[in-house]
């Protein structure tokens, strides 16, 4: 199965490379190199999809508001 991954270099942090998988919510990763968090990002994609999600007769979706992010804002 092939996902898409969304990564970019970071040099803020000690750490390099950050990425998160597009598909795949809750899937990130971050490592010191490219192929390291595409790696990574494999490994947690597949732990995720391995694990169980119980069906609970009672629970509900809902969806909560956030405010719009300033880079998001179209320019004046």
């Amino acid at each position: 199965m092939k996902f898409r991954a969304l990564i970019k270099q970071s040099g803020d942090w000690w750490i390099g490379w950050i990425g998160w998988l597009i598909d795949i919510p809750g899937v990130s990763a971050q490592e010191k190199s490219k192929e390291e968090v595409l790696e990574s990002q494999g490994s947690r994609a597949e732990d995720r999809m391995a694990t169980e999600v119980p069906f609970v007769p009672d629970a509900q979706v809902a969806t909560i508001e956030i405010a719009k992010p300033k880079w998001a804002s179209s320019p004046e």
